[in-house]
């Protein structure tokens, strides 16, 4: 009798498993959130370059904030708590993959694991692809995030914008004065000298541009999930 109560037991398991993985492969061969449309967001980079907005997020790491309110969804049987950071129209995949998951995860540890796995892989992918960003896997929790991102969530514990202000008002400072200082100081150049010329141009270029995609990223107005747009048209590009 036992030994076959631990039959059953080792079959559901096993069963259990085999619909998970099954599970697992099907849905990753169906694009969900595949409706939403991928752009090439670009934020700015406070030392001068453009950012890709996925390189700077961090709501794919193991300890970010969606990774972890997701466990906590599957811990009380909830998905509300998850659904905020997805667009509408990708919640009832949400809502599918979820039930899905729910179900699984109640045939066994390993099963659960696996389950758990590819519902936050599945949720942060949809997740992303709302920012217009591709899904590039989930990454390990205590990344170093830079002062920005850390600083912007305390300042949302704690209530209070003023060190997020500071930080960001100190890194612009400092960007627009060695920036200004280097072009000034090319300035002033013979203009039979081309290659001073050209230096100066270099300077001039990174100086003005730096101070464009400040001010573009201080007048853009945020909207839900997609991409930025800039109040007086994100189209514009300022070319030398």
């Amino acid at each position: 009798m036992r030994a076959a109560q631990s039959l059953d037991r080792a079959t559901l398991v096993q069963g259990g498993l085999a619909l998970c993985v099954a599970f697992v492969y099907a849905l990753m061969a169906q694009p969900v959130g595949a409706s939403v449309t991928v752009g090439s967001h670009t934020l700015l980079d406070p030392t001068g370059g453009l950012l890709l907005v996925w390189f700077i997020g961090h709501c794919d790491s193991m300890d970010g904030p969606l990774v972890t309110l997701a466990r906590k969804a599957l811990e009380v049987s909830n998905v509300d708590l998850v659904l905020p950071w997805v667009q509408e129209r990708d919640e009832p995949a949400i809502r599918a993959a979820f039930a899905h998951t729910v179900q699984v995860r109640q045939t066994g540890p390993a099963a659960r694991d696996l389950a758990d796995r590819y519902f936050l892989e599945t949720l942060v992918r949809v997740h992303r692809a709302g920012e217009g960003a591709p899904y590039t896997g989930l990454k390990p929790a205590g990344l170093d995030l830079g002062p920005a991102i850390p600083a912007a969530d305390r300042a949302l514990e704690d209530g209070s914008p003023e060190p997020v202000i500071e930080l960001i008002t100190d890194t612009v400072r400092r960007g627009i004065r060695t920036r200004h200082a280097e072009a000034m100081q090319k300035k002033r150049f013979d203009p039979h000298d081309v290659r001073a010329g050209r230096a100066y141009v270099e300077a001039y270029v990174a100086y003005v541009h730096y101070v464009e995609r400040l001010h573009l990223a201080a007048t853009s107005a945020s909207h839900g999930h997609g991409p930025e747009k800039a109040e007086h048209g994100a189209e514009h590009a300022h070319v030398h």
